[in-house]
């Protein structure tokens, strides 16, 4: 390794390490200042999950969905559609609505209160919050369908070899 790359490399590393391990705030939801700025991103989540919607009609439509790749995304498009579906209501609630009213106790513990005290509704967003449990499995049916569809990889049909002549 060269010297010069070293002297790159060290300051990086320690860089990264600091950030990782010694955070002073962690921010894991995007909070959205000005009310512009959320509409622009509920539109979005309407949009992502319209064209999931579309695009499992297409698969259908093509038939594609008899092929196992194609059926592990269209399970990641159906999944995406969940998931832009809870984030759209989470927003609603919280940030549009302002029904729903989070504050900090402790590190480690929050209080979520609904403005109505609906018990069910703080319910229904503490659960809604764990939208991860739609997004990963999405990301994980869109890796196992690309897996699928890679040449060489659990191909379910010989794929077609070009000869050297041109004829197909």
């Amino acid at each position: 390794m060269t010297p010069i790359k070293n002297i790159i490399r060290r300051p990086v590393f320690f860089l990264v390490a600091l950030m990782a391990f010694s955070p002073d705030v962690v921010h894991a939801i995007q909070i959205h200042g000005m009310s512009e700025g959320i509409y622009v991103h509920q539109i979005a989540h309407l949009f992502f999950m319209i064209s999931m919607g579309f695009f499992i009609h297409w698969l259908r439509r093509r038939q594609l969905v008899k092929e196992t790749g194609w059926r592990y995304i269209q399970y990641m498009a159906f999944f995406f559609i969940l998931w832009n579906l809870d984030v759209f209501i989470l927003h609603l609630l919280d940030e549009q609505l302002g029904v729903i009213q989070v504050s900090l106790i402790d590190l480690t513990h929050i209080r979520i209160q609904a403005v109505n005290g609906m018990r069910g509704l703080e319910i229904f967003y503490y659960l809604a919050k764990l939208d991860y449990l739609f997004c990963v499995p999405a990301l994980f049916f869109l890796n196992l369908g690309l897996s699928y569809l890679m040449p060489g990889n659990h191909s379910q049909a010989p794929v077609a070899k070009r000869s050297g002549n041109g004829d197909q």
